[in-house]
């Protein structure tokens, strides 16, 4: 059991935080609004009504927690959500049936274009909700780390490295004793904000091997096992001895997981590595005032950095069409951003906690939220 996975995150986004602080909005929170990050309650009154949410499926058990801890907060309120998919939750949202999406990849600049159908003129605006490492993650007996470079790593998911005793893994992991066993890789076959992070990876820092574009939906002619959802891939390779998959690092339990080549150096996964792997974030270029989008380095080559990572993103509309929807949006989405909500996640899934630089910001943004003129 690597302990290691849940421990202290928190510094993963303060930096991200400090990325952010020029284009946020000058407006101050108001107080009421502070006052409810803390409760739940939107405007410091009491919230009636069901919240619909659809998306990642690598925050499940962090909307869990959320779940839980808002409506005892707030016995009249309650949250759906189903965990269907980064690509799905956004589709649903932008479709109406969903008053939010959970989304592992912020929204394109086509989709904040179709937001405005249902949003408004605004559109629709992305909140942090959380960071995480994305762990390349095996199924190998008797072998708990191994070290492999990006273009290994792409020669693998690409098909083209076939066994674990191939020398381009042997080369890097002197000593270990790699057997002659078949790699399965094993993908998601669900649109995915983690498969789009992961595939993002491999096109910045393998880009002579890794030649598809960038997306949510793995490419069609490298089909082998595949699964929905982040349990579906992490139990399928847990169930298959020498599969290699892609999930959220506080979903893949005992599996054996990758150091990746930085620099001069392996880096073992870890969120103290991602905090480093985050710093190089910036601001996404052309959003509203209040979307806190970012657009990660995955190239770094800064030792003790770890590029494979995702921030997990709350979707909302800058309005919405009455005030009951409003306040429910509000109460929800300031109790997840309050350190309340941020300690609950974290104690029941590993998911590092925003800053509260980050979380002030975010709370902004979401008091903004209004009804529909």
């Amino acid at each position: 059991m690597k302990l290691h996975r849940i421990g202290s995150a928190a510094a993963v986004l303060t930096v991200a935080a400090l990325a952010l602080t020029a284009c946020g909005s000058d407006t101050p929170a108001a107080s009421a609004g502070t006052d409810s990050s803390a409760s739940g309650s939107a405007s410091g009154s009491a919230v009636t009504g069901t919240l619909t949410g659809s998306g990642a499926s690598s925050q499940k058990a962090g909307m869990e927690a959320w779940k839980a801890g808002y409506e005892a907060a707030n016995p009249g309120a309650m949250v759906q959500y189903s965990p269907d998919g980064s690509g799905a939750g956004r589709k649903a949202f932008l479709a109406g049936g969903a008053q939010f999406a959970g989304s592992d990849a912020y929204l394109k600049d086509e989709e904040i274009e179709s937001s405005k159908e249902i949003c408004g003129p605004e559109g629709a605006f992305n909140i942090p909700a959380y960071a995480s490492p994305i762990a390349v993650a095996f199924n190998l007996p008797g072998v708990e780390t191994l070290n492999l470079d990006a273009a290994t790593i792409a020669k693998i998911f690409k098909l083209e490295i076939t066994k674990w005793n191939d020398p381009a893994i042997a080369a890097a992991n002197e000593g270990v004793e790699l057997p002659d066993t078949a790699i399965t890789v094993v993908h998601r076959n669900d649109e995915s904000g983690t498969t789009e992070n992961f595939v993002d990876y491999l096109a910045a820092a393998a880009k002579d091997v890794w030649s598809y574009d960038v997306s949510g939906d793995w490419p069609s002619d490298l089909a082998s096992e595949n699964a929905k959802g982040t349990s579906g891939v992490v139990s399928t390779t847990t169930a298959t001895e020498g599969a290699i998959t892609y999930a959220d690092f506080s979903a893949v339990g005992n599996l054996g997981t990758v150091n990746v080549k930085v620099g001069d150096d392996f880096t073992e996964i870890s969120a103290e590595a991602a905090a480093k792997g985050v710093e190089a974030a910036t601001p996404v270029e052309g959003r509203g005032e209040n979307d806190m989008s970012l657009d990660l380095k995955r190239d770094t080559t800064e030792s003790g950095s770890y590029p494979i990572i995702l921030v997990s993103y709350h979707v909302f509309c800058s309005s919405y069409k009455d005030q009951e929807t409003v306040d429910l949006v509000k109460s929800f989405g300031n109790y997840v951003v309050s350190e309340e909500g941020q300690k609950q996640a974290e104690d029941s899934a590993g998911n590092a906690p925003l800053s509260s630089t980050m979380s002030e910001k975010a709370t902004k943004a979401i008091e903004s939220i209004k009804v529909a003129s």
